[in-house]
């Protein structure tokens, strides 16, 4: 592929999005099956979003799809997913949840999420800034992508089941899923 100026433009932009999307959805996968755990509605959104950009790169890819336009297409969902996950751990710091520990052990579910998701986005950005001719068609899409990725974000975390209630007891050894924490005595 040549850049507007000639230069030939890298295409490992996309290989990475889709490495680190196809590791996210391994990971979660690895979370429920592997380990046991059982994903809350906020971990089926962040997973869904996460298979919707692998599957969206994957068969780009096998097709001969263009690293801009295959990028700008999953552009939505790593936004949505991003927003999603934020907002995941945004409750964890609050208090609010609490989420069982990630694979290895390296920070919660939902705070390896988000950080596969800046990984995927910054990966996207930069593929798209190498890629893209700076246009106004293509301001306007990358713009228009980040809005429906937001709006994804937002309806997915509006239509989202309430938080399960403020436990009256302390819960009984380790969990396996989400969880409102025991405010204590």
């Amino acid at each position: 592929m040549n850049a507007p100026n000639g230069q030939s433009v890298p295409r490992s932009s996309k290989w990475l999005t889709m490495l680190f999307a196809l590791v996210a959805v391994a990971g979660s996968l690895y979370l429920s099956m592997g380990m046991g755990l059982k994903a809350c509605p906020l971990c089926f959104y962040q997973r869904s979003f996460a298979m919707g950009v692998a599957a969206v790169l994957v068969m780009g890819t096998v097709t001969g799809g263009r690293q801009a336009a295959l990028l700008t297409l999953v552009l939505p969902m790593i936004v949505g997913g991003l927003g999603v996950a934020g907002f995941h751990v945004y409750l964890e710091i609050v208090g609010k949840l609490e989420c069982p520990k990630g694979v290895l052990g390296l920070g919660t579910a939902p705070q390896q999420s988000l950080a596969s998701f800046v990984a995927m986005s910054a990966a996207a950005t930069c593929g798209l800034i190498q890629s893209r001719p700076h246009s106004l068609a293509s301001i306007v899409a990358l713009l228009a992508a980040i809005v429906i990725g937001v709006l994804m974000a937002v309806g997915s975390i509006a239509s989202a089941p309430p938080l399960p209630s403020v436990p009256v007891k302390a819960h009984d050894g380790p969990f396996d899923t989400c969880r409102r924490p025991f405010p204590g005595p």
